[in-house]
């Protein structure tokens, strides 16, 4: 459903572009004036005659760079019915830089990559203080209770992913954008920061309260040195940078992947290495297969014995990558979809005792040996392996799984029949008079009923006999609307008699048919017998407010997806979500966000929480199951995960985002343990450009 911004955040979004007509002319007059010095204070003939280009420029556009600004800021800011995920999502995330997205980029957007890392450092140092308090106060507009950095659609990122894309508009040559972004950097990061600072006050003055930070659990000083928790797609960014990381540049890197480092005439010396075209290429990859390999086998997310395994396989791959330098970034290399089978069945096993893992590191240790020998028919060799990898700890073929989708299918199908069933009753014009607990009971269980009748009858709902089950059980709604509505009902005491005992045994019939509980049922029941006799006995002249029963059962927060006994009990479903008891994963989420934050991420985004393929540790029945996600419903209703053991779990969407919001499940790998790497690899290439 589309969600609707609260006035006081769209009229801050207004007030910040206001506000952008001011500072941003500002900024444009500090960055002539940086420009005239340089010029002045240039040595160099060369140098200060491109300065001097690059102020008239700079007088010549300067009008329309500051409109095409706020025209693209405009444009970066979430509309009306946009999700948090949503508006998150418009600018790319330079932290988030991935090998995938840099092979698609070409020379041009690598060097902008660069240049915005630059700028946007410069830029959070200086807004760093200013930012922390206007991240509070509109995460606040925005409904969250906890801060949410990213639910700000104004963060640094943005305001200078929104100049890069001005100033692309303008065509203005790259040398003379260069010498816009280093003598102007310092000068919008000041801007900024006044930005944010009266943007703040403007909040403070409307009363808003700023929203509160997650308190995290400090390391012990006196523990040694340890990754950061595994499982996040940032646990590999931000490497521990060397001398010898510093010869991989994003441009050399892309160079490499795009397989045109040689005619690119770019040149590199680094310990008496010659950038000369086939010995840098060797020298590059080398790097690059050096950086993943140290990754890998600092995933702490892996077993010590696989990890160890894994290191000596560094020669090895070495070895391929002279003879191959990008075998890395193929992924249909039999060498590289060894070593992803390898990591990604080694997600399943979280200690050594666990079943299987004995058998699993024997195969490991078999294919790393395979990798290391030399000999004929080596890709038959690997491929081999990598089949016999495929089918050991491998989640998806759990023997439960494929009877546990077919029941989920039809699940879905249900809940989502029934939900078209409820609104068909909700348009009728008696259906708003009758009481609350009447209608929750048939946009609930009832509409579960008829659904399941229409799916038996294969039809849905026209042309079918009077008595078929799907007729009977929309044809009781005029006399069970009119029974619950004491002032109709009191009126005609001769038809409350005649049409309560039909209307009961087709009530049961139909909660029957579809196993739902009597426990569940008989309290409606109660309910609705209470209002029945509230009616027989009520004089028509003694009519005051009609009583609203009380029905805990059939609340509004219910879950939107229902599932039959036998269905919940062959799917694994996961029905003990208002559980308070708090699982072991307090040092990695030491405090739980609201569901109220959880819901308004999700609404207006089509986005699933996770993607097929993540692995999770899920807290059930009092310990944490390490198992994957395989399988999403059609419509993203439903998510079955899998353990090694077999064992099935379900989970509604709404389920699983309460999980995920409560702690009883942590994110342990979003993608694939070589794909984590060789991202941590380019974001690494990325701080080096910056650096040079």
């Amino acid at each position: 459903m589309p969600t609707t911004h609260s006035p006081l955040f769209e009229a801050c979004l207004q007030q910040a572009l206001v506000q952008s007509r001011e500072w941003v002319p500002r900024w444009l007059s500090k960055l002539s004036e940086s420009l005239q010095l340089k010029e002045s204070a240039a040595f160099n003939a060369q140098d200060k005659h491109q300065y001097h280009q690059s102020h008239k420029v700079l007088a010549s556009y300067r009008d329309l760079v500051a409109a095409r600004f706020i025209e693209m800021l405009a444009a970066a800011l979430p509309q009306e019915g946009s999700g948090l995920a949503d508006a998150a999502g418009k600018v790319r995330r330079l932290d988030h830089l991935s090998l995938d997205d840099l092979e698609l980029m070409d020379d041009h957007q690598v060097h902008e990559t660069v240049e915005q890392g630059r700028v946007l450092q410069i830029v959070k140092m200086a807004v760093d203080e200013e930012l922390v308090a206007f991240n509070a106060l509109l995460s606040r507009t925005r409904g969250l209770s906890v801060v949410r950095p990213d639910a700000n659609p104004l963060r640094p990122d943005v305001l200078v992913q929104s100049l890069m894309k001005a100033l692309d508009s303008l065509h203005v040559d790259a040398a003379i954008r260069s010498h816009w972004f280093h003598c102007g950097a310092v000068a919008l990061g000041q801007e900024v920061q006044q930005f944010y600072r009266d943007l703040s006050g403007w909040l403070a003055q409307q009363g808003v309260q700023p929203a509160g930070y997650v308190v995290t659990q400090l390391p012990d000083p006196k523990a040694p040195p340890a990754r950061p928790a595994a499982g996040e797609e940032q646990v590999m960014a931000g490497r521990r940078v060397d001398a010898p990381d510093e010869l991989l540049t994003l441009d050399h890197l892309h160079h490499l992947l795009v397989g045109n480092l040689e005619e690119s005439g770019a040149q590199v010396t680094y310990q008496g290495v010659s950038g000369s075209g086939n010995a840098m290429v060797k020298t590059l990859a080398a790097e690059v297969v050096s950086l993943m390999m140290r990754n890998i086998t600092d995933d702490v997310r892996l077993l010590t014995p696989i990890r160890d395994m894994l290191g000596t396989l560094k020669p090895a791959l070495l070895q391929m990558a002279r003879n191959d330098p990008r075998f890395f970034a193929d992924r249909q290399n039999p060498a590289r979809r060894l070593l992803e089978a390898i990591t990604e069945r080694a997600m399943a096993f979280t200690s050594e005792q666990d079943p299987g893992f004995t058998a699993f590191a024997e195969l490991v240790r078999e294919s790393v040996g395979v990798l290391q020998s030399d000999g004929p028919q080596m890709k038959e060799r690997l491929e081999r392996q990598f089949a016999r990898l495929k089918q050991v700890a491998n989640p998806a073929m759990a023997p439960t799984r494929g009877q546990a989708v077919q029941t989920l299918v039809k699940v879905e199908q249900r809940n989502l029949l029934a939900q078209r069933v409820a609104s068909e009753m909700e348009a009728r014009n008696d259906f708003a008079r009758a009481p609350g607990v009447v209608r929750r009971f048939l946009t609930g269980p009832w509409a579960q009923v008829v659904a399941q009748a229409r799916l038996e009858a294969n039809a849905p709902g026209i042309d079918l006999p009077e008595d078929a089950p799907a007729q009977r059980y929309m044809a009781i709604l005029p006399d069970l609307l009119w029974s619950s509505q004491l002032a109709l009902a009191s009126r005609n005491r001769p038809r409350l008699i005649k049409v309560i005992p039909p209307m009961l045994r087709t009530l049961r019939e139909g909660l029957d048919s579809i196993d739902y509980p009597r426990t569940q049922s008989e309290s409606f029941f109660q309910a609705l017998m209470g209002l029945h006799e509230a009616a027989y006995k009520t004089q028509h002249r003694e009519l005051s407010v009609q009583p609203e029963p009380e029905l805990s059962v059939l609340d509004d927060d219910a879950d939107d997806a229902w599932l039959r006994p036998e269905e919940a009990k062959e799917t694994g479903f996961m029905d003990d979500l208002e559980s308070t008891t708090q699982p072991a994963f307090e040092e990695t989420q030491p405090m739980s966000r609201d569901w109220q934050d959880i819901r308004a991420e999700t609404e207006g985004s089509s986005a699933l929480p996770m993607s097929v393929g993540t692995w999770v540790d899920l807290w059930r029945e009092d310990r944490a199951v390490r198992c994957q996600l395989t399988w999403a419903s059609p419509h993203g209703t439903m998510f079955l995960f899998n353990a090694v053991n077999g064992q099935s779990i379900s989970l509604t969407r709404r389920g699983l985002n309460h999980v995920l919001e409560t702690g009883r499940l942590r994110v342990v790998a979003r993608h694939g343990t070589v794909d984590d790497a060789l991202d941590a690899v380019a974001r690494q290439a990325w701080i080096n450009s910056m650096k040079a």
